[in-house]
């Protein structure tokens, strides 16, 4: 008498099992205070102590000095701030402790993780942003950009960028302090060179041009251009392009799913 089995194939994880998973990195997201406040209060902290004298000097066209400098730097901020920094930091706790370890021999293949933290992490940035742009418009007058379509693209690729370098934070990062620590200090070298600090112009003609030909600066520049109704440089487009290739294949090819 012979005995017959048969394997079934592993059921993979349904749209269910994806909410869920979502909702779980939802929480962890609301219960890192520090993570969840200051994406959002600082950008706003940042608009509102600039927003009274901007909102006042016309640039070109009715758009204000708010419009043109002030919201570019404030919405990158935001999406940097979560991409580069809060973003790694979670991954590479998750890391550590073996969470991605243990996903690994179950239907949930890991990078579910990664997936679900992106999403999070970007109904974020759309919360930061709209909040900021909300205030704006409501106490300070700010207006629509003039290429508001061209706006929502460059929005669009600077969240691709910074998260690409995100991700390769938490690929080279062999700690979770590690992680912050790297994402801080990249965080503040693109704001310095792309201008968060005062602007480009206060910068010195090399630091300046290198500033342009970072996610950051170019972010800013091509946000300015679309508020202005000018077409978006080039330049601008092809670095967060290059950016968010780059950074993603740098990160797919060290990303460690262990310590």
């Amino acid at each position: 008498m012979t005995t017959s089995t048969t394997t079934l194939p592993a059921r993979r994880p349904g749209i269910g099992s994806w909410l869920m998973l979502i909702r779980c990195e939802a929480k962890m997201v609301a219960r890192d205070t520090a993570g969840l406040v200051v994406p959002i209060g600082l950008p706003l902290l940042i608009l509102v102590m600039n927003a009274s004298m901007a909102a006042d000097e016309e640039v070109v066209a009715g758009r204000s000095a708010l419009d043109i400098y002030v919201l570019p730097i404030v919405f990158t901020i935001v999406i940097a701030t979560i991409g580069v920094i809060n973003m790694p930091s979670f991954l590479a706790t998750y890391r550590k402790t073996g969470v991605l370890r243990r996903l690994a021999v179950t239907p949930a293949h890991p990078a579910m993780v990664l997936i679900a933290q992106v999403v999070v992490s970007l109904l974020q940035a759309i919360v930061g942003i709209t909040l900021a742009f909300g205030v704006a418009l409501v106490f300070f007058d700010a207006t629509l950009p003039m290429h508001a379509g061209a706006a929502l693209g460059v929005v669009a690729l600077t969240i691709a960028a910074m998260y690409a370098l995100g991700m390769v934070v938490a690929a080279v990062a062999p700690t979770p302090n590690a992680a912050l620590a790297f994402g801080l200090v990249g965080f503040f070298a693109l704001g310095a060179l792309g201008g968060m600090f005062g602007g480009q112009d206060s910068l010195p003609d090399t630091l300046a041009r290198l500033g342009e030909w970072l996610p950051f600066g170019a972010a800013v520049d091509a946000l300015s251009h679309a508020w202005m109704g000018e077409s978006v440089d080039a330049s601008n487009i092809l670095v967060l392009i290059a950016f968010t290739v780059v950074g993603g294949l740098v990160a797919a090819l060290f990303f460690r799913w262990d310590r």
